[in-house]
């Protein structure tokens, strides 16, 4: 990261993966949901 803050939705999840990895369940979804997260925090060219 750039040295800015975490987005909410970076941070949420963040939480969910650390809970699918605790408990083994809904991994697939915490995956998913961190990498749309992480996608949305690219600044986009230009900007």
């Amino acid at each position: 990261m750039s040295g800015e803050q975490p987005s909410e939705a970076q941070i949420k999840a963040s939480q969910a993966q650390s809970k699918a990895d605790r408990t083994g369940q809904g991994q697939a979804a915490a995956r998913r949901r961190q990498s749309e997260a992480d996608r949305a925090a690219v600044p986009k060219h230009g900007q």
